[in-house]
């Protein structure tokens, strides 16, 4: 699948469901009739297990990628980055979390290491490959192998920042390559409740 393919496909996961990209967040949840979230069992970057009540109290932006990623996701994380420091002493109200869907080269310390380039509050979960492909389809991200020349491979994958409230329920997505502005607008509001 070549990456335009992927990325349209990936919007439409996104945004079929909300039926609208641009209706407000309280709409757009309560008009959804496809959840998006729920139980995962993963372990963190420092091996500790985790789950969806380990980010229960806090508002939380998930993000689905992996480290040999070339572009999305450095992309993503380094604006992550970019609005945490805006948001100053609020942004430690808010979880952070950057999931891999390449279990096979994420292990805890790949993570670890990958995320040390980035906001120290970014946290980095993997799991099993069935454990990951569980969480994945939770949170209607799509992902896939594709074979490079020489043997190896890369991922097509989403590329929304997803937000849910401190309960766990899905408010809205981040698009991906939208406005900075809107992005920090987004984790505003979702800090404000």
């Amino acid at each position: 699948m070549t990456s335009w393919k992927a990325a349209a496909l990936a919007a439409i996961l996104v945004c079929a469901p909300l039926a609208a990209c641009d209706k407000p967040a309280e709409h757009a949840s309560q008009s959804s009739t496809v959840q998006i979230g729920g139980p995962f069992q993963l372990v963190d970057m420092n091996g500790r297990p985790v789950t969806e009540k380990t980010l229960l109290g806090k508002p939380t932006a998930i993000f689905f990628g992996f480290t040999y990623c070339p572009e999305v996701c450095p992309t993503t994380m380094a604006e992550m980055t970019a609005w945490l420091k805006a948001l100053g002493p609020e942004a430690d109200k808010l979880n952070v979390v950057f999931v891999s869907v390449d279990p096979e080269r994420d292990t805890p310390e790949q993570l670890k290491l990958y995320l040390s380039n980035f906001d120290r509050r970014i946290q980095g979960f993997t799991g099993t490959p069935e454990n990951i492909a569980k969480t994945a389809k939770a949170y209607r991200v799509y992902y896939q192998k594709v074979a490079t020349d020489g043997g190896g491979y890369t991922l097509d994958h989403s590329s929304a920042i997803y937000l849910f409230d401190a309960q766990g329920r899905f408010v809205e997505p981040i698009g991906y390559g939208g406005p900075p502005e809107r992005g920090l607008g987004q984790l505003r509001a979702l800090l404000k409740g």
